[in-house]
Parts: structure tokens; C-alpha cells; sequence
């Protein structure tokens, strides 16, 4: 059985556009670190807007190919062997960021879909729906909108702190973890979400819930 962290950023703020920094690689190896400390297999790297590969560390976890695509409606998370490097926040529509992420041979996952997003009203052929780390409170309503499109669920923290990684994870099965087989796991459906409730997760995701409805 394999861990991964499906949705993850290397820097530690929000606001800047959307393109590789300097500060990148430090927050990867950040990542990397409390990654292992939570026991992950994999951590899918999910800047918005820009994809930068990073090796991964001695010891794991991986890093799996991804971007956080700011699409007309809302965001799409785009993970697999060849996600897009670059893309225009509000340039394309779901349907466009789906279609091309099924031609790179990635699947689309529509990100934290109950915050500012309207990606779920859309007729892109999404191959899963997120609960998010920061709103696993939304679980039910998330995973009766998956059932309502016929997709599977998945997990991840949308970790933009290191210390948050590893608090809403996917598990799935396969002979080696490699983006292909995240990929084959999440379009079979063959996969768990497990999430973290530690006191501080907790803490942090009262803060994430004021940030998000008051700011």
C-alpha cells in the first residue's frame, strides 16, 4: 500500500504570481523532510500555474509530476508523468485543462471544489474530486458530489507549510509508485483517503476557515 499527499506547494504563501522562484528547491526539500516524518510514499507537487521538477530526496518520498491550474471557473489539479509547465490563470476553461491533461496522460482532479470554485458545474470529464486538508469538515457533501459524477475521491493537504503535508493523503496499491501507477490507481478507482486530526491540524484548519470565509 502506498501514501501519497496529492496536493502540495514548495512555497509558504500566497499572492505571487504564479512562476518558479528561487525559494523553490528549499521549500521541495522541506516538503521532502516532513514528508517522511508523516510516512509518505509521494508527494505530488502542485504549484499554481507552473510545474518545476525537483528530485526527489535520498530516503523519499517521490515527487510526482503536478500543477494547480487556475482555470475559468476554479482550480484543477493536473498530476501524472507530463503535466503542463505553464499556464495562464483564466485562460482556459475546465474542459480545455481536462482534455489536454488526458492527452499528457494525467488525470484532472477538481481541487477543494466547495471554496471560490465553480470547476464542478462544468462538463469536463474530471477523473476525481478532492477533500481537501484544509475542509475535511465538507467530506460528505464532497463525496456525494462524486458519486453524483461518478469519480472517486482522493486526498490531499494543500500544504502550503511543510508541517501540513501528510494531513489528507490517498493510499492505493500497485506493484512500484511511479505517476503512471497514481495515475492508473486514480482512473480505477482503487484508492482510500485517509485524514489526519491531530489538535494542531485542527488549530490550523480553524485558522484556514477564517482566512477563507472573512478574507
Amino acid at each position: 500500500m502506498f501514501t501519497v499527499d496529492l496536493h502540495a506547494h514548495t512555497r509558504f504563501f500566497h499572492g505571487f504570481r504564479g512562476e518558479p522562484t528561487a525559494y523553490d528547491p528549499v521549500g521541495a526539500r522541506l516538503l521532502a523532510l516532513w514528508g517522511r516524518r508523516s510516512g509518505l510514499d509521494g508527494v505530488a507537487v502542485t504549484n499554481h500555474d507552473y510545474y518545476r521538477p525537483f528530485d526527489g530526496a535520498t530516503g523519499g518520498p517521490r515527487f510526482v509530476p503536478g500543477i494547480e491550474v487556475t482555470t475559468t471557473a476554479g482550480h484543477l489539479l493536473v498530476i501524472g508523468p507530463d503535466p503542463p509547465r505553464r499556464t495562464v490563470p483564466g485562460e482556459r476553461t475546465p474542459e480545455e485543462v481536462v482534455s489536454r491533461a488526458h492527452d499528457d496522460g494525467c488525470v484532472a482532479v477538481v481541487a477543494h471544489p466547495y471554496r471560490r470554485s465553480r470547476v464542478r458545474e462544468s462538463s469536463a470529464a474530471f477523473d476525481a474530486v478532492e477533500i481537501n486538508g484544509k475542509h475535511p469538515g465538507n467530506a460528505d457533501r464532497v463525496r456525494k458530489l462524486a458519486e453524483s459524477l461518478d469519480v472517486p475521491v482522493v486526498g490531499g493537504s494543500d500544504a502550503h507549510y511543510p508541517f501540513e503535508v501528510g494531513r489528507t493523503v490517498t493510499r492505493f496499491e500497485a506493484p512500484d509508485f511511479t505517476p503512471e501507477s497514481v495515475v492508473t490507481a486514480i482512473r480505477e478507482g482503487t484508492i482510500e483517503v485517509a485524514v489526519r486530526n491531530s489538535r494542531a491540524d485542527e488549530l490550523v484548519r480553524t485558522g484556514y476557515e477564517y482566512v477563507h470565509r472573512y478574507l
